[in-house]
């Protein structure tokens, strides 16, 4: 498999280690955004790029009729215009706001969790904590876990450091060295559940980003992680 890396910071090396070592080439490293891709050596583009630079990479990519993978975060205001630019090219798409396995599985856990819950008077919060250059806040893959306990709750919506009972409340810390911690806490007035994630480093999301790649490039449609793990 021949990739394109649209994004070659931390996370696009670590990718590249993962993907070298299984045997693929990468064709393709892009570090700041450019006006044209020449993408007609790559079989599949993985964009772990800036928010500002996601959706015309993945863009890009569509016109070219190149299977993409995004794990850039802050961006989402644009992903159905994504994905209805996948429709319209046939082309193929799949964004995850982690591409770790143990944190898809912890989505599922969080779901489960969540449903659970909802009958119980428990105040459910989450709490993240990344790295200090990761630029938004919170993190993509905390917006995820609210998203799922929003679904299973009477709450309507969430906020940083929420006031009211009517958010969700989510804290986001920035330290160093940090890969990724994710905390799902439910309080009562007598004790307190929690769940919770932690990344020991970035090789995690690199492999989880590879195996997406291997699984979309000879398919077409708009994927999630759900069909990479079989878990849809």
């Amino acid at each position: 498999m021949k990739i394109a890396l649209l994004g070659y910071g931390k996370m696009g090396k670590a990718i590249e280690k993962v993907a070298l070592d299984k045997g693929h080439e990468i064709e393709i490293k892009i570090d700041i955004p450019q006006d044209e891709i020449d993408f007609k050596e790559a079989d599949v583009a993985i964009d772990f790029s800036m928010p500002n630079a996601a959706f015309d990479n993945i863009q890009k990519a569509l016109k070219n009729n190149i299977p993409i993978i995004s794990g850039t975060t802050g961006w989402l205001d644009q992903y159905e215009k994504a994905v209805k630019l996948c429709r319209n090219y046939k082309g193929s798409f799949l964004y995850a706001s982690n591409f770790s396995l143990g944190v898809n599985l912890f989505f599922e856990l969080n779901t489960y969790l969540a449903d659970l819950m909802k009958s119980f008077a428990y105040t459910p919060s989450l709490a993240e904590t990344h790295h200090t250059e990761k630029l938004d806040a919170p993190s993509g893959t905390a917006i995820s876990l609210a998203e799922q306990i929003l679904s299973n709750s009477k709450i309507k919506g969430w906020s940083l450091d929420a006031k009211s009972k009517n958010d969700l409340s989510i804290t986001a810390k920035r330290e160093e060295d940090v890969a990724g911690i994710h905390r799902v806490i439910y309080t009562s007035d007598v004790d307190e559940i929690e769940i919770k994630h932690t990344a020991k480093s970035r090789m995690g999301f690199a492999q989880g980003a590879i195996l997406a790649a291997e699984y979309i490039v000879d398919k077409k449609g708009v994927f999630t992680m759900k069909d990479v793990l079989g878990l849809a």
